[in-house]
């Protein structure tokens, strides 16, 4: 069981409710050590004295503002006593339409519980008054130190609370980004055809569809170089779509969506595998020999190969790793 990494009062006119937080997602990133070069030799932070050289312990650094002649020295535990109880309640001031709040805004993401069997009713209470209006209650509340903006959502049949950005935090997307089209417009046929684009490829999201297909790549990779053999490169990038053949790439896109596989499939799909879809291959009817294996990419057969243990498979052309896959089977 998950450990809170806060406790409080959520309130909300007299209506007082004592909740824990419990953090709601998880990184799957693979970490790697700093090693220096040509030895196994572990590389480490310190914190360290610049004037003496010296490591400090963690309890004796203490945090500095710095004025411009002097640093202005704050305790921890001075940040506390600025704000008297506003690390231990969340007071919803207001509520407001989901649709109103833009996605830009959206940080993270926390579970919300009740601190007791006994508050159960007025936490159920409130996770349906949500759910029903459609509505989230906007707070903020201070946490190891800061203070956070938040929206409290229900979702399912639990609350959830989101973390958000300060609007001074959100940059002008057109200070921040060149290039961004001003007077250029596209066509009448060519939105109809991205229309048609986008209506071809649209499907039920499903967020179990998608995983995490770069850190395959990179467990691969550790694979692969700790038995000493090599890896398949990826595909190059795709290169840009230019103005003049716009309208002819996406008719060709269309088409391509539109026409079915030996399997029903949209020819399209097999591309959202390099986007994080899960690999194609789960999705098809089984079938043995090579012929139904050269339906699939090189990529979804590397990476059966992989999977079924077959040497020298880093070297292996398309055609080769289906007559291997084939034999194994």
């Amino acid at each position: 069981m998950a450990r809170p990494i806060w406790t409080g009062i959520v309130s909300f006119g007299l209506v007082s409710l004592p909740v824990a937080l419990y953090t709601a997602t998880d990184s799957h990133t693979i970490r790697f050590h700093q090693l220096q070069r040509g030895t196994a030799d572990r590389i480490r932070n310190r914190r360290v004295n610049e004037r003496t050289g010296d490591e400090v312990d963690l309890d004796e650094i203490v945090k500095g503002y710095d004025t411009g002649s002097e640093y202005v020295i704050v305790e921890p535990e001075e940040l506390d006593d600025i704000a008297p109880g506003r690390s231990k309640a969340l007071e919803v001031s207001e509520f407001v339409d989901l649709d109103m709040v833009e996605p830009i805004f959206f940080d993270r993401t926390y579970y919300l519980g009740p601190r007791g069997e006994q508050y159960g009713k007025v936490y159920a209470l409130l996770q349906r008054a949500l759910a029903e209006s459609n509505k989230a209650g906007i707070a903020t509340f201070v946490m190891r130190g800061r203070e956070y903006l938040v929206a409290l959502k229900a979702e399912d049949d639990l609350l959830t609370l989101h973390s958000l950005h300060w609007a001074d935090e959100i940059r002008d997307p057109h200070e921040e980004v060149p290039d961004l089209p001003d007077k250029t417009e596209p066509t009448a046929a060519e939105v109809k055809m991205a229309h048609q684009l986008i209506d071809a490829l649209t499907t039920d999201w499903d967020p179990e569809d998608f995983h995490d297909t770069f850190q395959e790549k990179v467990e691969a990779l550790i694979e692969a170089k700790a038995t000493g053999e090599t890896v398949e490169k990826a595909e190059p990038a795709a290169q840009p779509t230019g103005v003049v053949d716009l309208m002819e790439t996406l008719r060709a896109s269309v088409e391509r969506a539109r026409s079915p596989k030996d399997t029903g499939e949209k020819a399209g799909a097999s591309e959202k595998t390099g986007r994080g879809k899960k690999p194609a291959a789960k999705k098809r009817t089984r079938a043995s020999g090579a012929g139904s294996l050269r339906s699939l990419t090189k990529a979804e057969l590397y990476e059966k190969a992989a999977k079924a243990g077959i040497k020298g498979r880093s070297g292996m052309t398309r055609d080769q790793l289906a007559d291997a896959l084939a034999k194994g089977s």
